[in-house]
């Protein structure tokens, strides 16, 4: 595409997607005056510039830049009865949940179908604990579809039945590249960050990350804004890194590029369940969490940090001139995927060596070690669960 044609496909999009000269400058990092020379013709176009004022104005893309997802969910029930939670409030059948007799927060046993966890015990003050992380919201997505109710029901019948939130995450992907990760960073370190928070941990891209919550390499520049400790703390990092360290697949064909995390627990946890229950605006609650702890500006010499600006970039993150946010639901029915995985690194070479053996020599050993196999009463229930639809795994016994 030559300059010509070029400048009027932006030109276009830019009045397509209601984005100002000044707007457009401000996410491309240049002067308007700049802008205005580039828009007229007057100044030779690099290659590179071209993929900067193209990669700026698809911020401005009206269709859906960002979305907000649950990432997790921890809600404690005041309740011995765990068949109750599994099928009044998770509305699941429990003859497809298989049962281990040991557990995790000082639990003794629990349920579970693939990443959906149903914690118990014998001690009244624990109750019923249930726990979704990342792939367990989304599977539980696909059974709140399939039973006709949305987030905002299930949270209600847990509040109705006494749930305690624990825990609750709300993640906002940015599909654009709209957050400059290594930006908000240095705009930390340059106390131009004001926040309620007096705790910033930064990691540059390919760290390891000391803690235990995240523990891994390869996720690309990582922000903590607030304590580990504290009831309500952000996470903000490249998740394209993450994605592609972990797909195996280029950072650029990942398709979200950052993600702001919004950790809260206990009290604070309760407070956004309610918001969300009385406004039925997940937007609404994320950013009114947000800007109640930070706001990002740009330092303006003999001013008091208070009036400095907001930064432009931050104030259309959180709302100015932005399309709306919305709760977005990504179903993922449960799959042995991760024992696919497993199978294929582990276990298939020797699998097709002994083929190989078996062809060379005449012999059956596979056919043996398949004949002498015993299943498990995990393993018939692994199956029961996987050949199961949709609909048998919600559907509820008949009194």
């Amino acid at each position: 595409m030559n300059d010509t044609d070029f400048l009027n496909a932006l030109k276009a999009k830019r009045n397509d997607y209601g984005v100002s000269q000044t707007r457009l400058a401000i996410m491309a990092g240049i002067s308007r005056e700049h802008l205005s020379r580039i828009e007229a013709g007057k100044v030779a176009l690099t290659e590179d510039m071209k993929h900067k004022l193209l990669e700026a104005v698809e911020k401005f893309n009206p269709e859906a830049p960002m979305f907000l997802l649950f990432d997790y969910v921890r809600i404690r029930f005041p309740t011995l009865d765990i068949q109750h939670v599994i099928k009044d409030i998770l509305k699941l059948n429990v003859d497809y949940m298989l049962h281990e007799d040991f557990g995790h927060y000082k639990y003794t046993e629990h349920y579970y179908i693939g990443d959906v966890f149903v914690y118990t015990s014998q001690d009244k003050e624990k109750g019923v604990l249930l726990e979704l992380k990342g792939k367990g919201c989304r599977q539980f997505e696909s059974y709140l579809l399939a039973q006709e109710r949305s987030w905002y029901d299930f949270l209600m019948d847990a509040l109705v039945n006494g749930g305690v939130m624990k825990r609750i995450d709300l993640a906002i992907n940015d599909r654009t590249g709209l957050l400059d990760i290594p930006e908000l960073i240095e705009k930390c370190k340059n106390e131009e960050c004001i926040s309620k928070f007096r705790s910033f941990k930064n990691y540059g891209s390919g760290e390891l990350v000391k803690h235990n919550e995240v523990n891994k390499d390869g996720m690309g520049h990582t922000l903590y804004i607030g304590s580990f400790t504290s009831e309500v703390y952000f996470c903000v990092y490249e998740k394209n890194y993450e994605q592609s360290s972990k797909l195996g697949i280029p950072i650029e064909e990942v398709p979200i590029k950052n993600r702001f995390e919004i950790r809260l627990k206990n009290e604070r946890a309760y407070y956004a369940v309610r918001e969300l229950l009385t406004h039925y605006d997940a937007e609404l609650t994320a950013f009114s969490i947000i800007n109640q702890y930070i706001r990002f500006a740009d330092k303006e010499v003999g001013k008091r940090k208070s009036d400095w600006k907001t930064n432009a970039r931050w104030s259309w993150f959180i709302g100015e001139g932005r399309p709306p946010v919305k709760l977005t639901t990504k179903p993922e029915p449960y799959t042995l995927q991760r024992t696919l995985n497993w199978l294929q690194r582990q276990v298939a070479p020797t699998l097709k060596m002994l083929k190989q053996i078996d062809a060379g020599n005449q012999t059956d050993y596979l056919k043996t070690i398949e004949q002498q196999a015993k299943l498990t009463d995990k393993h018939k229930q692994i199956v029961k669960q996987q050949t199961a639809s949709v609909d048998e795994l919600i559907k509820q016994e008949k009194e």
